[in-house]
């Protein structure tokens, strides 16, 4: 397992770095709406809060009203973590990937795949992190508390 926080993280401050598919996207809210549970945590640098791993459930969290992410917040830095393009496994500098998440110009979907070195192996970043099984009702209730609180703000 590679070194993580598991936080909380406002969603408008997740930074992607490549687009999604759509078709993707209405699959993984139809799980969400059929479960209830998101199980996965969206995988974020702890430093530029870059999303690494989770672009499909960050965009159907998005849609579903969620303020607030669960997320396994790493550090980029860590040499185990090595990022590999898609089909020819060909190596990509991480400094581009944060780059391209600053200025939002994203990468087409599926270019990027985030690794981690783990006993001599690469493994993909989601399976070196546990699962955080979160109730969907949780984050939309913390959501609609948000949306409430902004409200009796207004003057």
């Amino acid at each position: 397992m590679i070194e993580h926080k598991i936080s909380l993280v406002s969603i408008e401050r997740v930074r992607p770095h490549e687009r999604a598919v759509e078709v993707r996207v209405r699959e993984l809210l139809r799980d969400l709406e059929a479960t209830l549970i998101l199980r996965k945590p969206v995988v974020v640098d702890e430093e530029t809060l870059t999303l690494l791993d989770g672009h499909h459930r960050l965009q159907a969290l998005r849609r579903l009203g969620v303020e607030l992410v669960p997320a396994a917040l790493v550090r980029y830095s860590d040499p185990r973590i090595v990022v590999r393009r898609w089909g020819s496994g060909e190596l990509i500098d991480k400094r581009l990937v944060i780059e391209r998440a600053m200025r939002g110009r994203l990468f087409s979907p599926k270019t990027t795949c985030h690794l981690v070195v783990l006993d001599g192996r690469e493994v993909h970043v989601s399976e070196a992190l546990p699962e955080v099984n979160v109730h969907l009702k949780d984050l939309l209730e913390y959501s609609l508390l948000c949306s409430e609180l902004r409200a009796l703000a207004r003057p």
